[in-house]
């Protein structure tokens, strides 16, 4: 019983990381189903979410004006979340009849501003866009192409991430990252992603649903009921966003416990993404987001076993060893300063249980209820939320 559950868990361990990726590569060659793309101009609206952005909101906005579309098809709904500094008096500023700016007197979080502000909006497609990142300059002409097919309900924008070479946390996530980028290409390519890029996503207006207020990651909730309702969410890697990888693991460390804690806030919640009759998308649900939930346990199911089997076969003394030089990377990865240059012995264990121990932490802050809808910056240049 030992020996399978020891299998066991390696299978899941392997399936969630390499085996489902190779199965979407698969399928999406064999049978790709493509969407139709055309060039069109439909009104567009740009809606953002503010707290505390004084230093960066006037570049993003200047960045969004700037952007290769045209003037009188484009609008920016811009909200100050209760900003405690100097955010609404920039925005004031701004004398650009397509800027639409709201300034909220108390801090609500980024779904409460979202109910209101898209409501709001004119335009046919709405992008939903953070502070920090930049946009380049096709990026709205990128959208709308793919809205040109009807069934295409949401598009999904690409971040591309600038590391910091050498650093364990930085590039850890950069290879994250196209790791990610790679698995919701290949979704879309047999139906659709179960995961947008929340800085750099565009949906139909009419398709927006007011999200609960308290919601933590309405990135994932809003594409996931536009599929529920019949369309399709793909991936437009022409419509890309610039953006910096965090340099340290504390940064990356809250990144990622919030949006973790918001997978076990959504998966309690909307409980029809667990029933494959009423979840069409069902195999992806549970590959792509609710088996990352366990990793976790199964980590530390797989040390358990393997030590309570060494004996049994020189091949669980092999695997045994092979967890040992795991384990010992993630520890260098942690300890070594941040400025030595890291080989990918190091740099990718350390990143893989960091965000395992991400997934325990996430489980009690979604549990306790302690996980806060809106964002607790890191650094002042932070995402806002």
């Amino acid at each position: 019983m030992l020996s399978v559950l020891f299998w066991v868990s390696i299978s899941l361990v392997a399936y969630t990381f390499i085996g489902y990726p190779l199965a979407l590569a698969l399928w999406g060659t064999l049978r790709p189903r493509r969407w139709q793309q055309q060039a069109s101009e439909p009104a567009i609206s740009v809606v953002i979410s503010a707290y505390n952005e004084a230093q960066s909101i006037l570049t993003k906005i200047q960045n969004l004006l700037a952007l290769d579309y045209p003037g009188d098809r484009i609008e920016i709904l811009v909200g100050s979340d209760g900003s405690t500094d100097s955010t609404a008096e920039k925005l004031l500023t701004i004398s650009d009849n397509r800027v639409r700016v709201f300034n909220f007197p108390q801090r609500r979080g980024k779904p409460a501003v979202l109910n209101t502000l898209v409501p709001k909006a004119k335009g046919d497609i709405v992008v939903l866009a953070d502070v920090r990142q930049r946009f380049e300059s096709e990026v709205l002409r990128a959208f709308a192409r793919s809205f040109a097919d009807p069934q295409i309900g949401a598009v999904s924008g690409e971040v591309v991430l600038k590391t910091e070479s050498g650093t364990a946390v930085s590039e850890g996530a950069g290879l994250y990252w196209r790791y990610e980028t790679f698995i919701r290409s290949r979704e879309c390519m047999i139906d659709s992603t179960i995961a947008v890029t929340g800085p750099i996503y565009a949906i139909r207006r009419t398709l927006f649903e007011p999200i609960p207020s308290d919601t933590i990651v309405d990135d994932l909730l809003i594409p996931l009921r536009i599929s529920r309702r019949g369309y399709r969410v793909i991936v437009e890697p022409e419509a890309r966003a610039i953006d910096s990888a965090y340099a340290t693991a504390s940064q990356e460390f809250t990144r990622k416990v919030r949006t973790l804690a918001g997978n076990f806030q959504l998966f309690a919640r909307e409980r029809w993404l667990l029933n494959p009759f009423q979840n069409r998308l069902w195999w992806q649900t549970i590959s792509h987001k609710a088996l990352r939930l366990l990793i976790a346990p199964l980590q530390i199911a797989l040390v358990v076993l393997n030590v309570a089997l060494l004996g049994e076969s020189p091949l669980y003394e092999f695997t045994m060893g092979a967890q040992i030089v795991f384990y010992a990377g993630a520890l260098a990865g942690w300890v070594l300063p941040r400025d030595w240059k890291k080989p990918f012995i190091i740099t990718f264990p350390f990143f893989f249980c960091l965000m395992s121990w991400t997934t325990v932490l996430a489980f009690l802050r979604s549990i306790t209820g302690r996980q806060p809808v809106t964002w607790q910056k890191a650094t002042a240049n932070s995402t806002s939320r």
